[in-house]
């Protein structure tokens, strides 16, 4: 039997526990280890975990990175992760299960048919591109090889019981502004982003496969079936590049002076040393 529900009841109780209990705590996870900011290949799914606490810390985050990998057999799927289909006899939107893992930190294993949307199936290759022009929009976004991978598992990065090819994050404007600003300078202009439907592709398929950071809007689903919240953006890190953003964002926090700003309206506010350079250099007035 469906069940409906309003936006405002499931943000109040939870998107798991509003959509019927869709998992009843099967989240699959793992202790994390101790901070580590060291730039380096990853080993193991605990080095994961420590970069999903860090980056709750830093950040300030309302949701949990969702660690994200896309599966190529059964026997990747951890031990007590939810399957939809299987579990419960339930389909649901990949947006929708970015959710159960960001906000309910769910473990979810998406297989082909535990799918309720066109954009993920085609665009993860789970299934094969219908020979009609209409498909043809539907996929301005890169896709993987049709049959390379039976579906994406995702889950809290910190608790993850698995090495992710992803990490996918749920940040208002200042803390993306605040992932940006930490980058090196000559990553900066390797940045891409999408504003357009459909960003559940977007932000997976494409920084996996070319290894760049993603900025997407999220897009109508998003938020009327997954309830993203305005103001939220997703960024997108491919696995190979987390570590050595984790560190840069933590010298950013560190170090910059843009970090930790406080809001406040006020004149002639005290200006940073390159400003007052800059000003005195142009003979105008400057703080001193």
């Amino acid at each position: 039997m469906n069940e409906s529900f309003t936006r405002r009841h499931m943000l109040g109780i939870g998107l798991g526990t509003a959509i019927a209990g869709a998992a009843g705590g099967m989240a699959a996870g793992a202790a994390p280890l101790q901070d580590s900011q060291e730039v380096h290949p990853m080993s193991s799914h605990k080095e994961f975990n420590s970069y999903g606490e860090e980056l709750e810390r830093l950040l300030g985050l309302h949701t949990s990175p969702v660690a994200v990998k896309m599966l190529k057999s059964e026997a990747e799927i951890p031990e007590g992760a939810f399957r939809p289909k299987k579990d419960k006899n339930r389909h649901y939107a990949q947006c929708q299960v970015f959710s159960l893992s960001r906000r309910d930190r769910l473990t979810v294993a998406m297989l082909k048919d535990d799918n309720w949307c066109l954009g993920p199936l085609l665009a993860y290759g789970l299934a094969e591109p219908p020979k009609m022009p209409a498909a043809a929009s539907q996929t301005q976004y890169k896709t993987f090889e049709y049959g390379r991978y039976i579906g994406i598992l995702t889950g809290p990065l910190k608790t993850a019981a698995f090495e992710p090819d992803l990490v996918l994050i749920y940040s208002d404007t200042n803390q993306l502004r605040n992932m940006l600003l930490s980058l090196k300078e000559e990553e900066r202009p390797g940045v891409r982003s999408n504003f357009f439907s459909i960003s559940c592709a977007f932000a997976i398929t494409n920084p996996i496969l070319d290894n760049e950071y993603w900025i997407n809007l999220p897009d109508p689903g998003e938020y009327a079936r997954a309830l993203t919240q305005p103001g939220e953006m997703m960024f997108s890190i491919p696995a190979p590049r987390l570590n050595g953003f984790v560190a840069d964002l933590g010298k950013f926090y560190g170090e910059s002076m843009f970090a930790n700003e406080q809001m406040v309206m006020e004149s002639d506010f005290e200006q940073p040393d390159i400003y007052r350079k800059m000003f005195e250099a142009w003979g105008m007035e400057h703080s001193r």
